[in-house]
């Protein structure tokens, strides 16, 4: 299966006091899937069906506090919440023909997500080495809806344990650069289908992390970041760009 997702989202962060800090984020989604079937009876010939959507994703917002605990010396200590909304069109939301087959694409996950995290920093000029270690936790929902034959009742969307860390290079006053790991333990999926529960799999999501940051005039810059997948459930690439500006 080929799959492509583009998002466009306008971010703001506004620091509430020297420490406090307040994010929200609003993305627009755009998604396209193709998936190719061969069938050996038929002499190998290989069907594909395509399916596309788009809209405005899923609202998220954030606190981020910096704690005033600094064991060891020059370790910095942030705090961080992040609370996910349903406010794009869900993977139970789209349309479906007469046998309950999805004919476009969600633009959300579907289910409200809390994420608590804490975040590392130590500066070792010219470098600043960080981590973060957080958990996402999906809120289960009866989503009562039958699709064909089928009677979907609670769900409960594989909560994760989420880990990074990496280091931040300072080339010179203007540039850097980013190397960094991440890694996505995320727990089984229950659904109840007719009255029956079914699991999914566990994933392991794995990339490595590559960055570019470009200091433009002192209240604008640049950021390319780069997640190249190493396990087999991980997207092959993912590509940010980030053009941050501050008022």
């Amino acid at each position: 299966m080929d799959r492509d997702y583009l998002a466009a989202s306008l971010t703001g962060r506004y620091g509430l006091t020297d420490r406090l800090e307040l994010e929200a984020k609003l993305p627009y989604v755009y998604r396209k899937d193709r998936r190719v079937a061969t069938i050996p009876d038929v002499d190998g010939e290989a069907f594909s069906r395509t399916l596309d959507g788009d809209g405005v994703g899923d609202l998220e917002l954030a606190l981020h506090y910096q704690l005033g605990w600094r064991r060891p010396a020059n370790m910095y200590y942030v705090g961080n919440l992040r609370y996910k909304t349903t406010t794009g069109r869900g993977p139970f939301d789209v349309s479906r023909n007469g046998d309950g087959i999805e004919t476009e694409l969600a633009t959300g996950s579907g289910f409200h997500a809390l994420e608590p995290s804490l975040t590392l920093l130590y500066p070792s000029d010219p470098a600043v080495f960080f981590a973060n270690l957080g958990y996402l936790w999906h809120i289960k929902d009866d989503v009562d809806k039958t699709f064909g034959e089928q009677t979907l009742g609670e769900v409960d969307p594989g909560d994760a344990v989420r880990l990074s860390f990496g280091m931040g290079y300072s080339i010179n006053p203007r540039a850097s650069f980013t190397l960094g790991y991440k890694h996505d333990f995320i727990q089984e999926t229950d659904t109840e289908i007719n009255g029956v529960k079914l699991s999914t799999s566990s994933l392991d999501v794995g990339a490595m992390l590559l960055g570019y940051g470009f200091q433009l005039t002192d209240r604008a810059a640049v950021n390319l970041n780069l997640e190249l997948g190493v396990t087999a459930d991980a997207p092959d690439m993912v590509m940010t760009l980030r053009l941050p500006y501050s008022f």
